[in-house]
């Protein structure tokens, strides 16, 4: 038994998602009979188009590339408008915006991907936070938004996921993350904003 807690201890990375694993396969176990239901009737017709941000490395110093390597993470550039729709509303994000993904921690980066099974919620998410709304299609020329709290905004990433991918452990999990840490970038986004818009008066 010692053997076994010394490995655990010494792999804990490997730990932790041997652990996530066995509690998915027992809920999925338990609830076998669950039917994916629509949740927020999410539909879209292609992946979004999207290419990698150059991460500036040159020049950055030894402590900075450090720094960078240890927490940096890739960012995502929109190139073509990504169409989609939410409770029968028809929404866009437009081309140009940023983003960086599903925000996984680093150490479980090998094992979730930011840009894999939770990337459409992901983005969704990243632009709700980032204006406090989605865009409708029918309004795309204005800057009006359909207003999202940071709740509704995790619920939809909860959402929209779970209708994708259909893996409710994983989902719910990056939910909870969410609703327990979420609150750091929305506060963020929300002092930017208001930063924006002192400049702009």
């Amino acid at each position: 038994m010692e053997v076994i807690i010394a490995l655990a201890e010494q792999f804990w990375q490997w730990t932790v998602v041997i652990a996530l694993i066995i509690i998915g396969w027992i809920i999925n176990i338990v609830d076998r009979k669950q039917i994916i239901k629509k949740r927020v009737n999410f539909k879209y017709k292609e992946y979004p188009h999207m290419k990698p941000i150059k991460i500036p490395t040159q020049g950055k110093g030894f402590w900075s590339a450090i720094f960078m390597w240890l927490l940096g993470v890739r960012r995502w550039e929109i190139v073509e408008d990504f169409f989609f729709e939410v409770k029968g509303v028809d929404y866009v994000i437009p081309k140009g915006f940023t983003f960086d993904g599903a925000s996984v921690p680093k150490f479980l980066a090998t094992f979730l991907s930011p840009v894999g099974v939770l990337l459409i919620g992901g983005l969704v998410h990243d632009y709700a936070y980032k204006y406090n709304g989605l865009k409708p299609v029918s309004d795309a020329d204005n800057v009006t938004l359909h207003t999202y709290g940071q709740k509704s905004a995790d619920k939809l990433f909860r959402d929209i996921n779970i209708e994708v991918n259909g893996f409710y452990f994983l989902n719910y999990l990056a939910y909870f993350a969410l609703r327990l840490c979420g609150w750091v970038a929305w506060n963020k986004h929300r002092k930017q904003q208001g930063e924006l818009n002192e400049r702009m008066d």
